[in-house]
């Protein structure tokens, strides 16, 4: 069995024989659920950086402390999910949920975003779900009158526009995992498009390879 070696510090290239050939290495943005500040769901940034790396994710990035990483990997988004969850769990503590995105789709979601002309964009929440809500718990939240907040719903997404103080009107991310019986997790348009701009600018840098 001829021997395969890697070449190249980016763990991209490898040799097998006479000749070289290229893995693809998927970039997959990881929203880590009920990150804390402090108390048994906080998750120090550097030290989640060190347990991707030590795991073999090549490119680990973070973003500010409430659970986002982008990582290159050559395994699926559902097993992403589950080995980040419990190298978190093991080697961390807590045990939190992740969801595994692409930036393109998350581009989709910030593109799909239905509270744009005459709203404030800070006061938009994007909420982003493990599975696909269940279609009648979705009919009967659009039933609901929430003013002055609103509701919509896209591919596994859901937008909330909160003109108030998070968390003093009725929308919130907790509310809806309640209401749909599915996990979730939300963030805001600043956290979004941040996390857009940097899964482009490693797909640029891989270009350059």
């Amino acid at each position: 069995m001829t021997e395969r070696k890697q070449v190249g510090p980016d763990n991209c290239l490898y040799h097998s024989g006479d000749a070289i050939f290229r893995r693809h290495m998927a970039t997959y943005i990881l929203l880590v659920r009920g990150v804390t500040p402090s108390g048994k769901n906080k998750l120090s940034m550097a030290r989640f950086r060190e347990v991707l790396e030590k795991a073999g994710f090549a490119r680990v990035r973070t973003y500010i402390q409430s659970g986002n990483a982008l990582v290159d990997t050559e395994l699926p988004a559902p097993a992403v999910e589950k080995r980040v969850r419990e190298l978190i769990r093991n080697q961390i503590g807590p045990d939190l949920i992740v969801l595994a995105r692409t930036g393109a789709q998350l581009e989709e979601a910030l593109g799909a975003n239905p509270f744009t002309e005459g709203y404030d964009i800070s006061r938009v929440f994007f909420v982003s779900f493990a599975e696909t809500p269940p279609a009648d718990k979705v009919r009967e939240l659009q039933s609901l009158d929430l003013s002055p907040e609103r509701l919509a719903f896209g591919e596994n997404t859901a937008y909330m526009y909160i003109p108030g103080t998070y968390g003093r009107g009725t929308l919130s991310g907790n509310f809806l995992e309640k209401k749909l019986g599915i996990s979730a997790t939300m963030r805001n348009f600043n956290t979004m498009n941040r996390l857009v701009r940097m899964s482009r600018e490693v797909q640029a840098g891989k270009k350059k390879h």
